[in-house]
Protein backbone atom coordinates (compact mmCIF):
# COMPACT_ATOMS: atom_id res chain seq x y z
CA UNK A 1 0.00 0.00 0.00
CA UNK A 2 3.16 2.26 0.87
CA UNK A 3 4.51 1.75 -2.43
CA UNK A 4 1.37 2.48 -4.48
CA UNK A 5 0.91 5.58 -2.53
CA UNK A 6 4.81 6.74 -3.16
CA UNK A 7 4.29 5.98 -6.51
CA UNK A 8 1.02 7.95 -7.31
CA UNK A 9 2.72 10.79 -5.26
CA UNK A 10 5.78 10.37 -7.77
CA UNK A 11 3.83 11.03 -10.68
CA UNK A 12 1.66 13.47 -9.32
CA UNK A 13 5.03 15.71 -9.18
CA UNK A 14 6.56 14.71 -12.53
CA UNK A 15 3.30 15.75 -13.91
CA UNK A 16 3.25 19.23 -12.36
CA UNK A 17 5.52 21.71 -14.63
CA UNK A 18 3.69 20.74 -17.60
CA UNK A 19 0.19 21.42 -16.13
CA UNK A 20 1.11 24.57 -14.52
CA UNK A 21 2.78 25.36 -18.31
CA UNK A 22 -1.05 24.95 -19.19
CA UNK A 23 -2.80 26.93 -16.81
CA UNK A 24 -3.59 31.18 -19.01
CA UNK A 25 -0.72 33.52 -16.87
CA UNK A 26 -2.38 36.27 -13.70
CA UNK A 27 0.51 38.61 -14.97
CA UNK A 28 -0.44 41.91 -17.01
CA UNK A 29 2.12 42.83 -19.97
CA UNK A 30 4.91 45.01 -18.15
CA UNK A 31 3.75 48.75 -17.38
CA UNK A 32 6.58 51.29 -18.09
CA UNK A 33 6.60 53.68 -15.18
CA UNK A 34 4.73 57.18 -15.76
CA UNK A 35 6.50 60.75 -15.34
CA UNK A 36 4.64 62.75 -13.28
CA UNK A 37 5.56 66.73 -13.12
CA UNK A 38 3.86 69.13 -11.18
CA UNK A 39 3.96 73.01 -12.90
CA UNK A 40 6.55 75.33 -12.05
CA UNK A 41 5.83 77.68 -8.79
CA UNK A 42 6.12 80.77 -10.65
CA UNK A 43 3.28 82.59 -12.65
CA UNK A 44 3.48 86.02 -14.48
CA UNK A 45 0.32 88.45 -15.57
CA UNK A 46 0.21 91.29 -17.85
CA UNK A 47 -2.72 93.02 -17.45
CA UNK A 48 -4.40 96.76 -18.66
CA UNK A 49 -5.40 98.59 -15.83
CA UNK A 50 -7.67 101.44 -14.49
CA UNK A 51 -6.67 103.14 -11.93
CA UNK A 52 -9.45 105.12 -10.44
CA UNK A 53 -8.28 107.05 -7.22
CA UNK A 54 -10.80 108.07 -4.53
CA UNK A 55 -8.91 111.29 -3.78
CA UNK A 56 -9.20 114.73 -1.25
CA UNK A 57 -6.42 116.97 -1.07
CA UNK A 58 -6.21 118.27 2.56
CA UNK A 59 -3.84 121.84 2.85
CA UNK A 60 -2.75 122.74 6.03
CA UNK A 61 -3.27 126.74 5.55
CA UNK A 62 -6.01 126.64 3.54
CA UNK A 63 -8.64 123.83 6.11
CA UNK A 64 -11.61 124.65 3.21
CA UNK A 65 -9.38 123.24 0.04
CA UNK A 66 -9.65 120.24 -1.88
CA UNK A 67 -8.94 118.15 -4.70
CA UNK A 68 -9.25 115.63 -7.40
CA UNK A 69 -7.06 113.45 -9.00
CA UNK A 70 -7.52 111.91 -13.01
CA UNK A 71 -8.22 108.15 -13.76
CA UNK A 72 -5.05 106.67 -15.27
CA UNK A 73 -5.13 103.49 -17.71
CA UNK A 74 -1.79 101.95 -18.00
CA UNK A 75 -0.04 98.19 -18.99
CA UNK A 76 0.86 96.50 -15.44
CA UNK A 77 3.06 93.66 -14.96
CA UNK A 78 2.69 91.46 -12.05
CA UNK A 79 5.29 88.06 -11.17
CA UNK A 80 3.76 85.34 -8.84
CA UNK A 81 5.55 82.71 -6.93
CA UNK A 82 3.55 79.94 -4.98
CA UNK A 83 4.84 78.46 -1.75
CA UNK A 84 1.94 75.52 -2.35
CA UNK A 85 -0.79 75.01 -4.32
CA UNK A 86 -2.65 77.11 -2.63
CA UNK A 87 -0.06 80.10 -0.66
CA UNK A 88 1.69 82.62 -3.22
CA UNK A 89 3.30 85.77 -3.01
CA UNK A 90 2.61 88.54 -6.45
CA UNK A 91 5.10 91.86 -7.01
CA UNK A 92 2.94 94.06 -9.04
CA UNK A 93 5.24 96.50 -11.21
CA UNK A 94 3.57 99.30 -13.21
CA UNK A 95 3.90 103.33 -13.80
CA UNK A 96 0.78 105.49 -13.77
CA UNK A 97 0.50 109.43 -14.19
CA UNK A 98 -1.99 111.37 -12.44
CA UNK A 99 -3.12 115.08 -12.61
CA UNK A 100 -4.48 116.94 -9.27
CA UNK A 101 -6.90 119.68 -9.57
CA UNK A 102 -7.86 121.68 -6.73
CA UNK A 103 -12.01 121.73 -6.16
CA UNK A 104 -13.99 124.04 -3.08
CA UNK A 105 -11.60 126.68 -2.12
CA UNK A 106 -8.98 126.43 -4.73
CA UNK A 107 -11.43 124.89 -7.26
CA UNK A 108 -9.61 124.58 -11.03
CA UNK A 109 -6.28 125.39 -9.42
CA UNK A 110 -3.76 123.01 -11.25
CA UNK A 111 -1.81 121.78 -8.61
CA UNK A 112 0.47 119.56 -10.74
CA UNK A 113 1.12 116.23 -12.19
CA UNK A 114 3.48 112.82 -11.01
CA UNK A 115 3.67 109.55 -12.51
CA UNK A 116 3.55 107.12 -9.77
CA UNK A 117 5.82 103.87 -9.29
CA UNK A 118 3.37 101.74 -6.74
CA UNK A 119 5.29 98.37 -6.15
CA UNK A 120 3.21 96.35 -4.21
CA UNK A 121 3.47 93.09 -2.54
CA UNK A 122 0.57 90.80 -1.53
CA UNK A 123 0.43 87.09 0.05
CA UNK A 124 -2.95 85.50 -1.58
CA UNK A 125 -4.46 82.52 -0.86
CA UNK A 126 -5.37 80.58 -4.06
CA UNK A 127 -8.53 78.09 -3.81
CA UNK A 128 -7.74 75.26 -6.23
CA UNK A 129 -10.75 72.68 -6.21
CA UNK A 130 -12.60 74.30 -8.67
CA UNK A 131 -11.45 72.97 -11.86
CA UNK A 132 -10.08 75.70 -14.22
CA UNK A 133 -11.87 78.72 -12.11
CA UNK A 134 -9.24 79.29 -9.71
CA UNK A 135 -10.49 82.69 -7.52
CA UNK A 136 -7.75 84.11 -5.36
CA UNK A 137 -7.61 86.73 -2.33
CA UNK A 138 -4.69 88.58 -0.96
CA UNK A 139 -3.45 91.90 1.24
CA UNK A 140 -0.37 92.91 1.19
CA UNK A 141 2.06 96.14 1.44
CA UNK A 142 2.74 99.13 -0.84
CA UNK A 143 5.17 101.81 -1.33
CA UNK A 144 4.59 104.63 -3.74
CA UNK A 145 7.71 106.63 -5.44
CA UNK A 146 6.33 110.09 -6.62
CA UNK A 147 8.35 110.16 -9.93
CA UNK A 148 8.80 113.51 -12.64
CA UNK A 149 6.56 116.13 -10.49
CA UNK A 150 5.48 118.95 -12.05
CA UNK A 151 3.83 121.81 -10.50
CA UNK A 152 0.70 122.78 -12.29
CA UNK A 153 2.31 126.32 -13.03
CA UNK A 154 0.54 129.44 -12.52
CA UNK A 155 -0.24 129.45 -9.08
CA UNK A 156 1.59 126.38 -7.75
CA UNK A 157 5.56 127.05 -8.79
CA UNK A 158 6.56 123.94 -7.25
CA UNK A 159 5.26 120.57 -6.05
CA UNK A 160 6.87 117.75 -3.68
CA UNK A 161 5.17 114.67 -3.15
CA UNK A 162 6.81 112.56 -1.08
CA UNK A 163 6.74 108.67 -0.90
CA UNK A 164 4.87 106.44 1.28
CA UNK A 165 3.92 103.62 1.96
CA UNK A 166 0.32 102.36 2.04
CA UNK A 167 -1.55 98.95 2.77
CA UNK A 168 -3.65 96.33 0.12
CA UNK A 169 -6.46 94.05 -0.33
CA UNK A 170 -6.97 92.21 -3.19
CA UNK A 171 -9.54 89.84 -5.03
CA UNK A 172 -9.92 87.87 -8.33
CA UNK A 173 -9.56 85.15 -10.26
CA UNK A 174 -7.42 82.99 -13.31
CA UNK A 175 -9.48 81.33 -15.55
CA UNK A 176 -7.18 78.57 -17.30
CA UNK A 177 -7.34 77.39 -20.79
CA UNK A 178 -5.00 75.20 -20.51
CA UNK A 179 -2.08 73.73 -18.05
CA UNK A 180 -0.44 76.98 -19.07
CA UNK A 181 -2.60 79.54 -19.98
CA UNK A 182 -5.78 81.78 -18.52
CA UNK A 183 -7.32 85.25 -18.20
CA UNK A 184 -7.38 86.93 -15.34
CA UNK A 185 -9.66 89.74 -13.74
CA UNK A 186 -8.20 90.98 -10.28
CA UNK A 187 -9.40 94.04 -8.39
CA UNK A 188 -7.16 96.22 -5.59
CA UNK A 189 -7.90 98.49 -3.16
CA UNK A 190 -4.73 100.80 -2.04
CA UNK A 191 -4.70 103.02 1.35
CA UNK A 192 -2.34 105.67 -0.08
CA UNK A 193 -1.39 109.11 1.72
CA UNK A 194 1.19 110.95 1.24
CA UNK A 195 2.38 114.33 2.67
CA UNK A 196 3.20 117.22 0.34
CA UNK A 197 4.14 121.06 -0.29
CA UNK A 198 4.21 123.45 -2.71
CA UNK A 199 5.09 126.48 -3.41
CA UNK A 200 2.97 129.48 -4.47
CA UNK A 201 3.89 132.37 -7.16
CA UNK A 202 7.64 131.09 -5.71
CA UNK A 203 6.64 133.25 -2.24
CA UNK A 204 4.06 131.22 -0.07
CA UNK A 205 5.02 128.01 1.16
CA UNK A 206 2.23 125.33 1.97
CA UNK A 207 2.09 121.82 3.52
CA UNK A 208 -0.61 119.36 3.28
CA UNK A 209 -1.97 115.33 2.57
CA UNK A 210 -3.15 113.86 -0.37
CA UNK A 211 -5.41 111.28 -0.16
CA UNK A 212 -5.27 108.53 -3.31
CA UNK A 213 -6.87 105.46 -2.02
CA UNK A 214 -6.99 104.32 -5.52
CA UNK A 215 -9.46 101.21 -6.71
CA UNK A 216 -6.88 99.64 -8.88
CA UNK A 217 -8.98 96.97 -11.45
CA UNK A 218 -7.39 95.01 -13.66
CA UNK A 219 -8.08 92.15 -17.11
CA UNK A 220 -5.58 90.30 -18.26
CA UNK A 221 -3.62 87.29 -19.36
CA UNK A 222 -1.83 84.26 -17.58
CA UNK A 223 0.97 82.38 -17.90
CA UNK A 224 2.09 79.52 -16.04
CA UNK A 225 6.07 78.09 -16.45
CA UNK A 226 6.65 74.73 -16.66
CA UNK A 227 3.83 71.97 -17.36
CA UNK A 228 3.11 68.05 -16.88
CA UNK A 229 5.49 65.65 -18.80
CA UNK A 230 2.63 63.53 -17.54
CA UNK A 231 -0.35 63.14 -15.71
CA UNK A 232 -0.37 65.27 -13.06
CA UNK A 233 -0.63 64.69 -9.33
CA UNK A 234 -0.46 68.11 -7.90
CA UNK A 235 -1.37 71.64 -9.54
CA UNK A 236 -0.34 74.73 -7.90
Amino acid sequence: MFRKFTLAFAAVAAAAPALAADLPSTKGPAVAPVAYEAPSPWMIRVRALAVVPDAKLSIDQVPTANGKINTSYVPELDISYFFTKNIAAELILGVTPHKVTGTAAIAGVPVGKTLLLPPTLTLQYHFTDLGAFKPYVGAGVNYTFFLDQKPGGGTVTALNVKSAPGFALQAGFDYMLNANWGLNFDVKKLWLRPSFDATLLNTTRITGKLRIDPWIIGVGITYRFGGPAGPVVARY
